[in-house]
């Protein structure tokens, strides 16, 4: 790997990690304020709105954002072109799209489950503009590794829940205070990132190059909508098959666990993806770039899916509150699923896109909706209990089609893969089974947080048998304290 290469992505590291931390310590003080000032009913109502302004954002992007990331070009100027042609166009689909949410806004609001919430969703939908006019800028820094300056937006970002969200939820008390919060830091990041910015857009559009981008963005477009299929189907059919109160309790606890994993890959995705893209010519140091994100991630991962399985009841119960405990299981499912699909799957999907191969993750995707969809369909009509197992579970079928695709197209072997993650997975189990030993039936909170510290202390014990996991630590303890 390349010095300079190297020292940008330790940089881009740091402040990615210290935005993340800052984020992450903030964010879920924001959540636990606002699961006690409003009813799962209101996280509903937005959940229901955004299945729809989600899919219009996929359009408004058009996957500009990895063609800039990803592509070599011949000079600076070539880019700030294409980045300019990419801007307009972002921006004309996001208002048009915008129009037709506004002029059709009774019905879809009906089609999600929330009749007569026309101009609320109208409302919402104003975040597409806003995301696309900052969207082509994020690109360019992440091109650039420049994670300093997102540092600096995220900070601010993070920060508009407390001053705007938290004091229109105690006056209003219901989902118009997460609306006009979301939007709110929509224009803040939107804003800061503009000015920020060297680069501004230009009175300049080349059909030309509009072309040589949509030759290689058509596909990731069509990625982003595969997996915008995977991602949000089931909150489509929960909000029009169940009531908004279990749609809010079922949006929720996956988004708490996105928050409490995001931790994780906030940080290091954008960099992998960036990272790998400069590399996708050099194999072998391409190979050794995910090898040591994948075996870092696992030794982080693994350890909170444990804990999210292991004690979702003190997790739900300190995080949410108690109207939201029955909850607490789809929280651990969840959480356990989630920790093998961030290290199992959901890095092989930027492999796909480092290596400037997206058809290849929407080959996995679809693989994944035609398991999906029958899934979610048929165990919602068993009520949301068996929702909730069956979505949790299903997820995982994901792992064995990435980890094909990555052998007979990659030749990327699944055993060496395993083999990296091999203490971390052991030392996870461990730490289950001790967990499980030490936990009692009406055990106290003040109980279940001793049981919790001791199962982290024999993870991390078990985890430091293993030589190569000390010298990682090392590496992470020079990271932060060079």
């Amino acid at each position: 790997m390349p010095g300079d290469l190297k020292k940008d992505i330790i940089n881009a590291a740091k402040w990615s990690t210290v935005a993340e931390v800052f984020a992450k310590l903030l964010t879920p003080v924001v959540s636990m304020v606002l699961a006690r000032l409003l009813a799962p009913e209101a996280f509903g109502v937005v959940t229901s709105l955004v299945v729809i302004i989600s899919f219009a954002e996929v359009f408004a992007d058009a996957g500009f954002q990895k063609y800039l990331i990803q592509h070599e070009f011949a000079s600076e100027s070539d880019l700030h072109r294409s980045s300019s042609v990419a801007f307009w166009c972002n921006l004309c689909l996001s208002v048009l799209l915008w129009l037709v949410i506004f002029l059709f806004r009774e019905p879809l609001a009906a089609y999600v489950g929330s009749p007569h919430l026309g101009t609320t969703l109208a409302v919402a939908s104003l975040s597409i503009p806003l995301a696309a006019f900052s969207s082509i800028q994020t690109a360019l820094y992440k091109r650039s590794l420049d994670f300093r300056t997102l540092f600096n937006a995220r900070i601010v970002y993070v920060l508009v829940p407390l001053l705007v969200t938290l004091p229109l939820a105690l006056s209003l008390r219901n989902y118009w205070a997460l609306v006009i919060g979301t939007l709110s830091q929509n224009f803040v990041n939107a804003f800061l990132l503009t000015k920020w910015s060297k680069w501004k857009p230009q009175l300049y559009f080349s059909f030309r190059e509009l072309k040589e981008m949509l030759s290689f963005s058509l596909w990731s477009l069509f990625e982003s909508i595969s997996i915008w299929l995977t991602s949000y189907v089931d909150l489509f059919i929960v909000g029009t098959m169940l009531s908004q109160y279990y749609l809010g309790l079922y949006r929720t606890s996956s988004v708490l666990v996105g928050q409490i994993f995001g931790l994780v890959t906030s940080v290091t995705t954008p960099i992998l993806f960036s990272s790998l893209s400069r590399l996708q010519d050099d194999r072998k140091a391409f190979l050794d770039l995910f090898s040591k994100f994948q075996k870092t991630v696992a030794l982080v991962a693994f350890p909170i899916g444990v804990v999210l399985f292991s004690y979702s009841g003190l997790v739900t119960n300190v995080l949410l509150g108690e109207k939201w405990l029955e909850a607490a299981f789809f929280i651990g499912l969840w959480g356990l699923s989630s920790a093998l699909m961030i290290v199992l799957s959901h890095y092989c999907s930027e492999i796909y896109r480092a290596l400037g191969k997206p058809k290849l993750s929407v080959l996995a995707q679809w693989l994944h909706i035609v398991v999906l969809w029958p899934a979610v369909w048929i165990s919602v009509s068993y009520g949301f209990h068996t929702l909730c197992w069956v979505r949790a579970f299903v997820r995982l079928e994901f792992i064995p089609v990435h980890l094909l695709i990555m052998w007979v197209v990659l030749r990327i072997s699944p055993w060496k893969m395993a083999g990296n993650i091999f203490p971390s997975l052991v030392a996870a189990a461990l730490m289950l089974g001790v967990a499980f030993f030490l936990r009692s039936e009406g055990m106290s909170m003040l109980g279940q947080i001793a049981s919790l510290c001791v199962s982290l202390l024999v993870y991390i014990g078990c985890v430091m048998l293993f030589p190569e996991n000390r010298v990682l630590l090392q590496r992470f303890t020079k990271l932060i304290h060079p």
